[in-house]
């Protein structure tokens, strides 16, 4: 890792660039380019009127504040969040925590960046990450578990500096997004295309914890008088953990080529690698929240590290040799407090061809095919099992693997009044879920020099196959919708879609000592078929500058796939638990209902936006015993009913100046208690009428940016409620304040005064503060599942106060 440190300092030295920086003049103009060449089934969802009032808000600003300014598509709520936004932030950081801006949502990370995927997290109206369909350029990003099954992390799949904007819908979703998880609403993200002329970018960014990020894009302007035109850059981050030791590494090659075809007709293909090595962070109980301090952290890369966990471990076993640090005399559960070692490693290659063909005047044919391959690895220094060599713990590798390719394929046909649209979503999917075991060397081998710890990061030989299990996915949807106009002011949408999901799986092998049973799921599939799913929608512009708008829809989840105790999947589960439960498994459905009123003029945008689901068959992960190989059940608990309101507005007093604010209030509650049988008898827990686990009631969000001249300064900060831990509610997370502030200075005057503005199109300096107050609080949770009651370690800690600046700099 050193090298790879040394040999980026190296390059980007040669590059001559430092500090922080913002795009925002490429960006926007990128951005409403982009808006410009959407598909028709966007660009005829509203009024050419009400279009040219949306792009002049969102362009006449400099900080986009996205939580009232929208667009509203006749078929669905779509909210566009564009690179502007995105901006606001270090360069490098996970796109979807642009997404905060706006009411009702909530992103959870345990570094600023959000890079690290086993501690983030993302939810929208009471639904979680894995409950919210997202799709790049179209193309399926899958369920967003860390071992995801059919997919990848956004920030994996594409830089957050080559996203033109998101396109958010929340509650009801899109028929056509190529999503079997969209319970909650979709976010689409949009790739930016290449620039029409040469050109190309570097950012660099310097930051606390010494944090190093590069960007590099090089765009290859018109080739030729059709204006085909590519681009290609690297990214790569390098920081070290805000506590803890070791640091967290992730490089990243996007690639994108347009070439159009006459006025109308494109095809674009986009090409995305990523390479991730990261040390996680150990996951808090609120027991080691309240007592152990803010710094506990998996041990090794600190001094004496591996010694500290083999004793610990020991200790853990009752065996001679063994302490307890000082600092972990007061924990209720000092042995699980902290492991030797917790990596992430993957590796990722997405892209696809997509062809946008106006047949006619009136009809036009998209389609898409793309392929993903995926390797993933998780590493933890595991007290529960002693190595073959007499060591008290073994290093324990989660290894999933991905091959998946699909088609997306639609018409658009417009006639009279109607856009009518349909179209198919094939994919095929193999997924491996692999743990494997390592022997860890004997402390006195270590302290002699004669052998090292594994290096979870470069695994070699396992002595034992823990368990596998592969997994077949056949996935098929196909839908139909109309958007019918019968006045210029008035749009209705009625729309279906039908999905057909059998996922069939093997078992490979088992290993009763980890597993602790003679069988792990396998044997035959199960399948989901869900032949009608309505949706029902309108928009009424009843007076200049005033909207009404309503959404209603039937939305289901897929039964989830995952690995033997590693998410909330029926496939999770022993073969005994698989079998009694899989005749009477029922996928998770629900019904949103949404109404909203906008109001925009000059001065001000305001937004009242009122919501109801009724959530039927939640599956969720409950878990006990220790973290590291819990006892896992996935439960049933019954129907969720939810109730909830966003209210905000926009505030331009002055030329340069903006003011936002939003509330969102979300009552959503257990409808049903659960009963479980134990060795000792049935034993109820009082759910109904319990808050869900993790969303808050109650979230605030306030944004303020003033512009003069080439200087700018924005800040945004969020209330978080309490949320639950438990389902019975009787363990929470306390409520917190996260601030953020940021400055901009556009640097190009300077450079045009001399004969480098020929060279030099944009410059900009930037400085971020993350968490300027130095909140203390608790941020992902659920990680590991979510205990009955009580406490459970199974949360993630935000982090402090960080510090990055950035310069960039365009050709």
């Amino acid at each position: 890792m050193k090298s790879k440190r040394a040999w980026h300092y190296a390059t980007t030295t040669a590059l001559a660039v430092s500090f922080v920086f913002w795009a925002e003049n490429l960006a926007h103009a990128q951005s409403k380019a982009d808006a410009e060449h959407s598909p028709a089934a966007v660009r005829n969802t509203v009024t050419s009127q009400q279009k040219r009032k949306t792009i002049t808000a969102v362009d006449a600003h400099s900080v986009e504040h996205v939580n009232i300014q929208g667009q509203r598509q006749a078929n669905w709520v779509v909210t566009p969040v564009s690179a502007s936004t995105i901006a606001n932030y270090a360069p490098g950081t996970n796109a979807l925590k642009a997404l905060t801006t706006l009411p009702g949502v909530m992103y959870n990370s345990a570094d600023p960046q959000g890079l690290n995927l086993w501690g983030q997290s993302f939810l929208m109206h009471g639904f979680d990450q894995s409950q919210i369909g997202m799709t790049l350029d179209g193309m399926p990003l899958g369920g967003q578990l860390w071992s995801n099954s059919n997919g990848l992390s956004p920030s994996a799949a594409i830089s957050s500096e080559n996203i033109s904007r998101l396109d958010v819908s929340a509650s009801a979703g899109s028929e056509g997004a190529a999503s079997i998880s969209n319970l909650g609403g979709t976010v689409q993200f949009v790739s930016r295309d290449s620039s029409h002329k040469a050109g190309g970018t570097v950012r660099q960014t310097f930051g606390s914890n010494s944090m190093f990020h590069t960007f590099v894009r090089a765009d290859s302007g018109d080739l030729n008088k059709q204006g085909t035109r590519f681009y290609v850059s690297y990214m790569r981050n390098d920081t070290d953990k805000w506590r803890g030791g070791q640091n967290q590494f992730m490089q990243q090659v996007n690639a994108k080529l347009l070439h159009p075809i006459g006025e109308q007709s494109k095809l674009t293909a986009f090409f995305n690698y990523a390479d991730e090595e990261m040390q996680n962070y150990q996951d808090y109980s609120m027991n080691m929240f309240r007592h152990g301090g803010y710094h506990i952290d998996n041990l090794a890369g600190t001094p004496n590290g591996y010694e500290t966990a083999y004793r610990l471990a020991l200790a853990s076993n009752g065996m001679p040799g063994g302490s307890v640090p000082a600092a972990y005399q007061n924990l209720s559960s000092p042995y699980t407090a902290s492991f030797y070692d917790g990596a992430g490693n993957q590796r990722q290659y997405f892209g696809g061809v997509n062809a946008d063909l106006a047949l006619t005047d009136r009809l036009r044919w998209n389609s898409t095919f793309y392929g993903h391959r995926s390797w993933e690895v998780g590493t933890v220094t595991s007290p529960l099992i002693s190595s073959p060599n007499g060591a008290p713990f073994v290093e324990q590798a989660t290894m999933p693997s991905t091959n998946r390719f699909g088609l997306l394929s639609s018409l658009t046909y417009t006639i009279a009044k109607n856009e009518i649209n349909g179209g198919v979503w094939y994919e095929n999917t193999k997924f491996v879920a692999d743990k494997r075991a390592y022997e860890e060397p004997l402390l006195e081998d270590v302290l002699s020099g004669n052998a090292r710890p594994v290096d979870g990061m470069h695994l070699t030989s396992p002595y034992q196959r823990e368990y596998e299990q592969v997994f077949n996915t056949n996935t098929f949807v196909a839908y139909l919708q109309d958007t019918y106009h019968p006045l210029s002011n008035l749009a209705f949408h009625f729309g279906f879609r039908s999905v057909l999901n059998t996922t069939r799986v093997g078992q490979l092998a088992n290993w009763p000592t980890y597993t602790r049973t003679d069988a792990i799921a396998g044997g035959d599939g199960i399948t989901t078929s869900k032949p009608f799913l309505p949706h029902i929608s309108g928009q009424w512009s009843f007076l200049p500058g005033h909207q009404f708008y309503f959404d209603i829809a039937n939305n289901v989840k897929v039964l989830p796939v995952a690995g033997y105790n590693s998410g909330a999947s029926p496939f999770a589960t022993t073969q005994a638990a698989f079998d009694a439960s899989k005749a009477g498994l029922t996928s998770e459905t629900d019904w949103n209902y949404a109404v909203g009123y906008r109001y925009t003029s000059h001065l001000i945008t305001g937004n009242v936006y009122a919501y109801h689901t009724d959530f039927s068959n939640r599956l969720q992960q409950i878990s006990t015993g220790n973290p590291n190989n819990p006892y896992t059940v996935i439960k049933n608990v019954g129907g969720v009913s939810m109730n909830g309101v966003d209210a905000g507005f926009v505030l331009r007093p002055l030329e340069g100046l903006q003011l936002a604010s939003s509330i969102s209030y979300n009552h959503a509650t257990y409808s049903d208690n659960v009963t479980e049988t134990t060795s000792s008898g049935n034993v109820t827990y009082g759910l109904k009428g319990k808050q869900v686990v993790a969303y808050p009631r109650l979230m605030y969000k306030g944004q303020i940016s003033y512009k003069w001249r080439d200087a700018e300064i924005h800040a945004d900060t969020q209330y978080i409620g309490t949320r639950n831990l438990s389902y019975t509610g009787d363990e929470k997370v306390p409520a917190y304040w996260l601030t953020n502030v940021g400055a901009r200075y556009d640097l190009t005057p300077l450079f045009n005064q001399g004969k480098v503005g020929n060279i030099i199109k944009h410059a900009s300096l930037s400085f971020n503060v993350y968490n300027i107050t130095n909140e203390h609080y608790i941020s992902t949770m659920g990680q590991n599942g979510f205990p009955m009651s009580g406490d459970y370690q199974s949360v993630v800690l935000g982090a402090p106060r960080q510090y990055f600046g950035t310069v960039q700099i365009d050709f």
